[in-house]
């Protein structure tokens, strides 16, 4: 019954978005790739165990606000669902999973020589920019690396309405500038401080080095080699994109993202991105880990997650996240990307899907 659904999911026309605000819907006409489409059997997952997980969302007993779930193995969509209304291919805010995204467009741009490397200084990108406040040795040494670490030593957080980051949302011009004013409360590299301002600056990176900011650069080099043709990214008034949550795509069109990571930046034939560039950001750079708990941690703009002790080899899991509910899940031992958007209320709302995913949806691998 599950392979059925996912059939004719894969025969329906993407619908459109009515976009609001600045920003960008492209849209030209059916993609011309979709996913090879084969029954959870076939690629070794328990069909009963994936029906028993839709049927106990669909009841609201698990992920009540969840609107898609998609489950990849072997390169094959095996499983997309959706609830409450959310028809395939329409597409879903992505939150910070957006950051994952450009994570790969900094890689790209490292491999064109557009960016010289991690270690190059944030403030290189901005020559001509005048009067930046709050100038000390601590600013000047922060590097692109702290960036996609989240170890910028920024004071930007987004604790609330009246935080940086809520006030940042809020302009519709000057993103890169009203960061790059902020003072300083670490040295770079010292501290993890979850920052998505410093990850919005990187579109103003882009545009200051290649004439083009994220979304165009992202059209060009990353989604078009994927077969993505359907999107609305976010942006203000400078066309500055918001490259730290701003992006909105179909759930299976999310999935590739995973899919891109899981074969080492490879995508057909085409080496989309660097499999240095790929290795390097799913290492654990920054050790989160809990006393007590399982090993946690952060890439470039990648959450590194507890293996699965059921598996052979132990390694590691790979998530980009968002506010909300929205994931994209990277198993390498298992060779799956699971992808889920929805509409969580809480943080404890958010957090439900990694206990569904570990409790509910890695147990149907069988082989």
């Amino acid at each position: 019954m599950i392979a059925r659904r996912i059939l004719i999911c894969g025969l329906v026309v993407i619908g459109q978005i009515a976009a609001q605000g600045a920003g960008a819907v492209w849209a030209q006409g059916p993609s011309v790739w979709q996913w090879p489409i084969s029954a959870p059997e076939e690629q070794g997952l328990e069909p009963k165990v994936l029906a028993e997980v839709v049927d106990l969302i669909r009841k609201g007993e698990i992920l009540p606000r969840l609107h898609y779930l998609v489950i990849v193995r072997h390169g094959r969509l095996v499983l997309e669902e959706n609830f409450h209304g959310w028809g395939p291919g329409k597409l879903h805010t992505l939150q910070s999973v957006s950051k994952s995204f450009t994570s790969a467009l900094v890689g790209i741009a490292i491999a064109r020589g557009e960016f010289k490397g991690v270690d190059e200084k944030v403030l290189d990108f901005f020559p001509d920019m005048k009067g930046i406040a709050n100038m000390d040795e601590r600013k000047a040494s922060m590097r692109l690396q702290d960036i996609l670490t989240m170890r910028t030593g920024t004071d930007y957080h987004e604790d609330g309405p009246d935080s940086p980051h809520y006030e940042l949302n809020r302009l519709t011009a000057g993103w890169d500038k009203f960061y790059l004013d902020r003072p300083m409360i670490a040295a770079p590299g010292t501290s993890f401080r979850y920052d998505s301002g410093g990850v919005i600056l990187i579109s103003a990176m882009l545009k200051r080095r290649t004439g083009m900011h994220a979304l165009e650069y992202a059209k060009r080099y990353l989604f078009k080699s994927l077969g993505i043709e359907q999107l609305f990214w976010f942006g203000n008034a400078e066309g500055h994109t918001h490259t730290g949550g701003g992006l909105n795509l179909a759930a299976r069109d999310a999935a590739k993202l995973g899919q891109l990571y899981l074969n080492k930046g490879r995508w057909g034939d085409v080496q989309v991105l660097p499999e240095k560039w790929v290795e390097e950001s799913l290492k654990m750079h920054v050790d989160l880990t809990v006393a007590g708990q399982p090993p946690s941690g952060y890439g470039y703009l990648w959450w590194v997650w507890a293996p699965d002790y059921r598996g052979k080899t132990g390694e590691y899991i790979f998530a980009a996240r968002g506010r909300g509910g929205q994931y994209v899940i990277v198993v390498p031992e298992y060779d799956m990307v699971v992808a889920m958007c929805g509409d969580a209320k809480t943080g404890a709302e958010s957090g439900q899907p990694i206990s569904v995913f570990y409790d509910r949806i890695l147990p149907a691998v069988r082989r």
